[in-house]
Parts: structure tokens; sequence; C-alpha cells
């Protein structure tokens, strides 16, 4: 019965966690709308748990089994796929290539930017 009360506390406290996280993004997007309100979310609960705002032990077995059963998230995705399926012959090769294309410059500005900008650790 001890390990079941500290299940439901960690999960109650990782739900709290999250939320209070999603809460303060969806504030932070109402007064400065430059990034979607879940990235600020998410910000926010790197930097809580970074700062020991939040106990990562008792958030990780939440965690772990969000990202076990995330999955289910993309489901519609795939019945979306298989709905369309003619489209997805029709421009298959396009949605590849530009899907590559599109990534390698993500990847190349980020780093550019990032040797640019980041201090030296010398």
């Amino acid at each position: 019965m001890k390990t079941f009360n500290k299940k439901v506390f960690n999960v109650t406290y990782s739900v709290f966690a999250i939320c209070s996280c999603l809460a303060f993004g969806k504030l932070c997007s109402y007064f400065a709308p430059i990034l979607p309100s879940s990235l600020y979310g998410l910000i926010t609960f790197t930097l809580t748990l970074h700062f020991r705002l939040f106990d990562a032990d008792k958030i990780k077995s939440t965690v772990v089994w969000c990202i076990k059963h995330m999955a289910v998230c993309f489901v519609p995705a795939g019945v979306g796929i298989v709905n369309h399926l003619e489209l997805v012959r029709q421009f298959g090769l396009a949605i590849v290539s530009i899907t590559f294309v599109t990534t390698f410059i993500l990847l190349t500005l980020v780093g550019l930017i990032y040797q640019r900008y980041a201090v030296s650790e010398e």
C-alpha cells in the first residue's frame, strides 16, 4: 500500500509540475506572442528541472510512461496518411525532398548561429 501511495503522489506531483509549466507558458504567450505557449511551457519545464525547482526523480516515472505511450498520439497522423494515400503516391518524392532539404537548412542555420554566439569554454 505504501508503494501505491508513493506512485499516486509522484503522478500527482508530475501532473502538477507539467500543468503549471504549461499554464505559465500560456501566460508568457499571452504577454509575448513570439513563440507558441507549449514551447514556453517546455522551456519553463526544462528550467525548473535544471534549477531543481521540481524534483526530477519524482517526475521521471510519469515522463517515461508518457514517452512509452506516445505512439497513440501519432495514430491520427498515420490514419490521415492512409486516407490520402493517393496524394502521398503522387507527391511522395516532393514531400520527402522538401523534408530533407528544410531539415538540412534548419540544422545548418542552428549550427552556424551556435558557433557564432557560443561563448568559448577556453
